[in-house]
């Protein structure tokens, strides 16, 4: 079997991996049109389960990827000037850089040919494989010269947001929420590689105008987020793309459907095929689990467009309760003073029940109140995640 893919990010580098270990015969190139050590982005997180999951498909590229990466313990969330934590929740983080450095010498060692510099082929013909994977993102080149057979669907968000570094490294996954004369801006921040850790702004369009957020250059726009969130950085700096400048480091979020995910023998994968909001630091996970499942259904000798429906409808399933729980994060955010205003535990109590599809329908104290009583009682808590996925769907399909 010869298999293409188009793109370097995680998905199609792992999946070349898992390919290659099912056997070395197997001919596997990925194209990556940006030089080696050249990437977007700051540091990606994840969480227990999926260190146990890589581990289980390829011990490896799992070992390198936990020892380069950082633990966090718990949340803090700044609200003005008061302070609230939340203990329990562990996580981890790895640098997006070191990540694709660990996973393309991987997949080099393995035999895989991956050619960095190397822009996408101008249609699907100048690619020769029995299979070709679209791992090219959420902005696909790949994937839109057949937007029409695939039903690609873009929804931007409402929010505006930038996705910067810092050199502060936070030990707890962070929240800060500063309100300005134009309304409020927030920052989720995270700790990533011991020197350095990932700072996303958000804020809505209103307040992105009315600070002058849509027009600043980007130096500009960086001193005045420092001076905002001076009590969180304390004193360290905030740190933009080098590859862009101005405004249009500002983004709204993509969010990416398909009606379906393969054409022939070009199936597609990571953002390519869906995204989740950021909101829920489940993208890269998400990606590398699509590259667990297209290996498995390319694994077996059934014919190819099986193989490509089986990937695609186990996928589906499996990220539907995740791909509810992005809606429902983005929208937490998006009406931010409905919750805003309760007393900051309170407030990040809901921060932490943001997936809930309840939550929008019930006034925020009474929501508070109810979910600390059954949080209390095991028999009520147990009945409660049952039924979330289940009111998920019905809300859903209205």
């Amino acid at each position: 079997m010869k298999v293409v893919c188009v793109g370097g990010g995680p998905a199609s580098l792992y999946l070349a991996i898992l390919l290659k270990l099912q056997g070395r015969s197997r001919d596997i190139t990925v194209y990556e049109k940006n030089p080696a050590g050249s990437t977007y982005g700051w540091g990606v997180t994840y969480w227990p389960d999926m260190l146990s999951l890589l581990t289980a498909h390829d011990e490896v590229s799992a070992r390198a990827i936990a020892q380069h990466s950082v633990r966090w313990n718990g949340g803090v969330a700044h609200v003005r000037d008061r302070i609230t934590t939340h203990q329990g929740d562990e996580g981890f983080a790895i640098g997006r850089h070191r990540l694709l450095e660990i996973l393309a010498e991987r997949a080099t060692s393995l035999g895989v040919d991956v050619r960095f510099g190397r822009p996408v082929p101008q249609g699907t013909s100048g690619l020769e494989g029995d299979v070709i994977v679209a791992g090219d993102g959420s902005r696909s080149t790949l994937r839109e010269q057949h937007a029409e057979h695939f039903g690609t669907r873009v929804a931007l968000g409402h929010n505006r947001f930038i996705w910067l570094g810092t050199t502060r490294v936070f030990s707890s996954f962070t929240f800060a929420f500063v309100e300005t004369g134009h309304g409020w801006l927030w920052c989720y921040a995270y700790g990533f590689d011991g020197t350095h850790s990932t700072c996303i702004v958000e804020c809505s369009p209103g307040t992105w105008m009315g600070l002058g957020l849509d027009v600043m250059e980007r130096a500009d726009a960086l001193k005045l987020l420092e001076g905002l969130f001076a009590d969180v950085l304390q004193g360290h700096p905030l740190i933009g793309r080098t590859d862009t400048d101005g405004p249009s480091q500002w983004q709204q979020f993509r969010t990416v459907t398909n009606r379906v995910w393969s054409h022939g023998n070009m199936v597609l994968l990571g953002d390519a095929a869906h995204t989740t909001h950021y909101s829920i630091g489940a993208g890269t996970t998400l990606a590398m689990q699509d590259a667990m499942a297209l290996a498995g259904a390319l694994r077996d000798p059934a014919p190819l467009p099986a193989a490509l429906d089986r990937y695609e409808r186990t996928r589906r399933r499996e990220l539907l309760p995740l791909q509810s729980a992005a809606r429902h994060s983005a929208n937490w955010y998006e009406n931010l003073t409905r919750y805003i205003h309760l007393e900051p535990h309170q407030m990040f109590a809901l921060l932490g029940q943001r997936h809930s599809p309840l939550l929008p329908h019930v006034p925020p104290q009474l929501y508070y109140r109810v979910d600390r009583a059954v949080e209390q009682t095991q028999a009520l808590r147990s009945l409660k995640r049952w039924l979330g996925p289940r009111v998920a769907r019905v809300l859903q399909s209205k």
